[in-house]
This record gives structure tokens, C-alpha cells and sequence, in this order.
């Protein structure tokens, strides 16, 4: 996944606000307690972040 896709998909699934709040503010327990913005930074697969997020959030598997 790119990043590119990452965000399009985080905005599309939260909102433009609020996505920026779930990558920025959000700590993730499954990202070692890191944002997911820190994760990836800390070179985390962006797939992996995403996944990540579904879970936490309870995406829909069609939706991820």
C-alpha cells in the first residue's frame, strides 16, 4: 500500500477531520504505542499501520 493510498482511505473511512486526528493523536497498543503517523515514520509497513486502524476501529474486512 502507499501512502497515498493510506490517506485517501483514512479520509475516505473517517472524514477529512477526523482521519487526521486517528493517524496523529490515536496511540496504537499494536504499533508498540506509537500514532500511526509514528509508525510509519519509525518505518512500519503503511499496509500494517492500516490494518492496524481497521482493527482498532472496526472497519469493515471490505472496507480495508
Amino acid at each position: 500500500m502507499r501512502l497515498q493510498d493510506f490517506w485517501s482511505r483514512l479520509r475516505e473511512q473517517f472524514g477529512p477531520m477526523r482521519a487526521e486526528s486517528v493517524a496523529r493523536d490515536h496511540v496504537f497498543s499494536s504499533l508498540g504505542g506509537r500514532s500511526a503517523v509514528e509508525a510509519i515514520d519509525a518505518g512500519l509497513p503503511v499496509r500494517r499501520v492500516w490494518l492496524a486502524i481497521c482493527e482498532e476501529f472496526d472497519v469493515p474486512r471490505r472496507e480495508r
